[in-house]
């Protein structure tokens, strides 16, 4: 087996489980409470930090990094951009956004490509077309939305309105009307949610930062019926989800079922921010000149990085590697794990994987620091694996030894 070499077991000053929120002297607003750690390079699987700790990297930048940090066809392609042409504004004819969409309406069951700059831009822009579609081209007063509980879909106003999680929401009052909540598999539920002014269903098909739920095939069967029956459009969030990682280009490709709109973002740029709202040609009515619009969407560097990532994940069919890999780390994981009561469930697709815990799981989220092993929580109770597509057998096998050994010394140190 392979080991992770690092310093900080020796020499990093937070206990484990303690987050720094905000450096002394800083400039910078305290939104994040920042783990104690400077990671200055990464490349392929691991990532160093300032002291020159290494680490093996099962976050990906919270499925970020699909192809790795630092990939070679990515770097190269967004130099040669660097030396020609940064932005010009979207009032031009950008080659790469063209070559872009293509790429991925010939590829998925979408007919158009709206680029912008991030996964909550992108379902901003699902949610508006949604309802500009009901509105404008059906004339029909719909704009309701129904999403899920313990959704995300980002930070903007309107997406945390549609993020079916409290605690995003705490002090940002008076919301956006005009989002409806429902548990995930709650039919009648659902059901009872529609009205005259539903416009749309919202529904990621892994509920990632909700602990790695995954949506149930007969539910969607029922969620795309409902939508059929009462003119409404389904809207597929595939920020976290999309690129390859659970074994498809896009989750929505496992299920015998096209979504009308679907979002992508995370790792459609290989770390280059960003987002892109894919739907059906006949949304193109709604979207005419002057309904929506992006400055830095779409900018000739983006789509140097997107149209590089978008060959190499097809061309090197890491879809199919992250199905194997996935199935490997998930099998590996129910062994070793098997008989840790502490652990009750293990479940995912593909590269996006949840341990579920009978208790928090902060303090081995950072314990692994410690060990020069880089990975997230799910919620308070989750661990969250997402390592890179081209993860190998032995950093999943260094992996799989290192989370049980963090947990067995998490029951220990919490024995009574």
């Amino acid at each position: 087996m392979m080991t992770v070499t690092n310093q900080s077991q020796q020499t990093q000053a937070a206990a484990p489980g303690k987050q720094v929120t905000n450096e002394a002297g800083s400039s910078l607003f305290p939104t994040y409470a920042r783990y104690p750690l400077s990671l200055v390079k990464g490349k392929g699987s691991y990532l160093w930090d300032d002291k020159g700790n290494k680490y093996l990297d099962f976050m990906s930048g919270l499925a970020v990094t699909n192809l790795g940090h630092a990939p070679d066809k990515i770097v190269n392609k967004v130099k040669e951009q660097l030396d020609e042409l940064w932005h010009v504004s979207n009032l031009f004819t950008i080659p790469g956004q063209e070559q872009a969409a293509k790429l991925l309406t010939a590829n998925t069951c979408a007919d158009a490509v709206f680029f912008c700059n991030s996964g909550a831009e992108a379902n901003e822009a699902a949610i508006k077309l949604a309802r500009r579609y009901q509105q404008k081209v059906l004339g029909k007063g719909k704009f309701e939305i129904i999403t899920f509980k313990q959704s995300f879909h980002g930070r903007t106003l309107a997406t945390l309105t549609a993020t079916g999680q409290d605690k995003v929401k705490e002090g940002f009052l008076p919301l956006p009307e005009g989002f409806v909540h429902v548990p995930l598999h709650d039919i009648p539920a659902l059901e009872a949610a529609i009205t005259p002014h539903t416009a749309a269903i919202m529904l990621e098909l892994i509920l990632a930062e909700g602990g790695i739920h995954v949506v149930e095939p007969e539910f969607l069967r029922k969620v795309k019926a409902l939508c059929e029956e009462h003119g409404l459009l389904l809207i597929m969030d595939e920020v976290q989800t999309g690129m390859g990682r659970t074994g498809k280009l896009f989750a929505h490709q496992h299920y015998d079922m096209e979504p009308d709109i679907f979002t992508s973002a995370k790792g459609i740029g290989s770390g280059f921010p960003v987002g892109a709202m894919l739907g059906k040609a006949y949304l193109r009515d709604a979207f005419t000149p002057g309904s929506h619009a992006t400055t830095f969407g779409g900018t000739p560097l983006a789509m140097a990085a997107v149209n590089a990532t978008i060959e190499t994940i097809i061309e090197e069919k890491l879809p199919e590697r992250a199905q194997q890999m996935g199935d490997y780390l998930i099998e590996s994981l129910r062994k070793e794990l098997a008989g840790i009561s502490f652990v009750t469930e293990v479940r995912g697709r593909g590269l996006i994987v949840g341990i579920a815990c009978q208790g928090p799981v902060g303090d081995i989220v950072a314990a692994g620091q410690s060990r020069g092993f880089l990975f997230v929580n799910a919620g308070p109770e989750v661990i969250r694996f997402l390592p890179n597509l081209y993860v190998t057998t032995e950093e999943i096998d260094t992996a799989v030894a290192l989370i049980k050994t963090l947990i067995e010394e998490h029951i220990a140190a919490n024995e009574v």
